[in-house]
């Protein structure tokens, strides 16, 4: 018997049936075990449950452009169902812990530039479109190949960009930082709490709930992150029953009078799939089908191999294992979310959360997915973890990720400055791509500059030219006659 197997708990002495789970998912052979997959799974789910009000919010808040709403139920049970199937899909095809649902800024896009200039009907075709677009860069080996052609150095610094991305969506999401209004007459962006301090019980929640997990994460505690939220899920309830708190945001720790509701798919297969190209004209389409590609191919992108990378589970050439299935699955998923009309589906950064509590494999995303699944019916039940207890996690994962940037050579400004570029841009544009399109382009211009442009990969070349036409889209547009 390997040390491995004996540090999983030795899967070969339980039934066949867990002894075969054990070796499709190569979960002894990754050093994991099927607690902290199932950990795993449950830390994932309940960094990402939020999706499941903010998307119909999103989505269901906008107009197309003959007025028309689409319903919340619906769009609810579209957002779950989505999630639900992708995930586990991901988890036996892909084998990674990676979970994916409608992703947040490409549901902006489908409702604040899509849906103004066609039907609900046309928006959800261009996102299934944009799908296959991307399912044929897989197919092709294209997508793959621009993944290796990276640099191992800055694939490093996607993934330190991330944890920091991901820390500071956790400060935000729990209101313990906030953008300062525009009539505040200061020129600073973000500040402490809502007013410049802390105040609320919602915040005080999540700063214990950070000061809780980072403890139990010091003292190696297994489950650290998910007995985090679900200890401050239930210091939430009691505060919420027991004080005057106000508004939590969007889930809120309120036992439902109806934690069982019943699914509505009246939205599923609703799209045109060339329906945009009539009402928006060839010239807007195309310029916002490139948008919506360039956002879902990077973003993507950078989660997997940052994802992976926390995970440890990239190979001497910092490859990820499987990749063009868990490339082709994400693709899909696109396909999946606007043929349901839940806005495009994506891998989630907050994944990490699953990695950090000890997921390395697909079973974790079969729980995730399950959870999902269940919450077709217990969306009531599911959602009262508010974002002030589950925003913790993310914090603790931020600085997990953030140790990888011991392995970049700092005093090498060639690839020191596109790292570090790779890394602030991140999250100071709270974009992922954003911050990989600067560190390409700066990498390559300083290649440049010192002479040694023949090292350059030439998909580095062909990436950075579109990501300087991403960064220039304004005046492009202009030029085109688009506005």
């Amino acid at each position: 018997m390997s040390d491995t197997q004996q540090a999983a708990g030795r899967p070969d002495t339980a039934s066949p049936a867990v002894n075969g789970v054990d070796r499709f998912f190569g979960i002894s052979r990754r050093g994991s075990t099927f607690g902290r997959e199932i950990r795993g799974g449950f830390a994932t789910f309940f960094t990402m449950a939020y999706i499941l009000v903010l998307n119909p919010l999103v989505l269901g808040g906008a107009e197309d452009k003959f007025g028309h709403r689409l319903d919340a139920v619906q769009l609810t049970t579209a957002t779950a169902l989505v999630a639900a199937v992708m995930t586990i899909v991901m988890g036996v095809g892909g084998n990674l812990p990676l979970a994916l649902a409608a992703g947040l800024g490409l549901n902006a896009v489908v409702a604040f530039q899509l849906a103004p200039l066609m039907s609900w009907d046309d928006a959800m075709g261009l996102i299934v479109l944009e799908g296959l677009l991307i399912c044929v860069l897989v197919v092709t080996g294209l997508r793959e190949a621009v993944m290796h052609a990276i640099p191992q150095p800055l694939k490093q610094a996607i993934s330190v960009g991330i944890g920091l991305f991901v820390a500071f969506i956790g400060f935000v999401d729990a209101g313990f930082v906030s953008r300062v209004p525009d009539a505040a007459g200061t020129t600073v962006p973000v500040q402490l709490g809502g007013s410049g301090t802390l105040t609320g019980w919602p915040v005080l929640v999540f700063c214990l709930g950070v000061l809780l997990t980072v403890a139990l994460l010091a003292r190696r505690v297994k489950g650290a992150i998910l007995i985090g939220i679900v200890v401050m899920t239930a210091v939430a309830l009691v505060v919420d029953a027991v004080a005057d708190v106000g508004t939590w945001g969007p889930t809120a720790p309120e036992w439902p009078e109806r934690p069982v509701g019943t699914p509505d798919f009246g939205l599923l297969g609703h799209f045109s799939l060339f329906g945009a190209f009539g009402e928006a004209g060839v010239v807007t389409v195309v310029l916002l089908v490139f948008t919506l590609l360039l956002s879902d191919f990077f973003d993507t992108m950078g989660t997997v191999v940052g994802v992976s990378a926390e995970a440890g589970l990239l190979d001497e050439d910092g490859r990820v294992p499987g990749l063009g299935r868990v490339l082709l699955i994400d693709g899909a998923a696109a396909v999946a979310g606007g043929a349901a009309s839940a806005s495009s589906a994506t891998s989630y950064v907050e994944s990490a959360a699953g990695v950090g509590e000890g997921a390395r494999t697909g079973f974790a995303s079969l729980v995730t997915g399950g959870l999902f699944a269940l919450a077709l019916f217990l969306t009531p039940l599911l959602t009262i973890v508010p974002l002030q207890a589950a925003a913790p996690a993310l914090v603790a994962v931020g600085f997990l990720m953030m140790t990888q940037v011991k392995h970049i050579d700092w005093d090498k400004y060639e690839i020191a400055v596109p790292a570090f570029l790779t890394i602030a841009v991140m999250p100071f544009t709270y974009s992922i791509t954003n911050g990989i399109g600067a560190g390409f382009l700066a990498y390559v211009v300083i290649r440049t500059v010192l002479g040694r442009a023949k090292g350059i990969h030439w998909l580095l070349w062909a990436t950075s030219a579109l990501f300087l036409v991403h960064f220039a889209i304004d005046p492009v547009e202009q030029v085109l006659g688009v506005r």
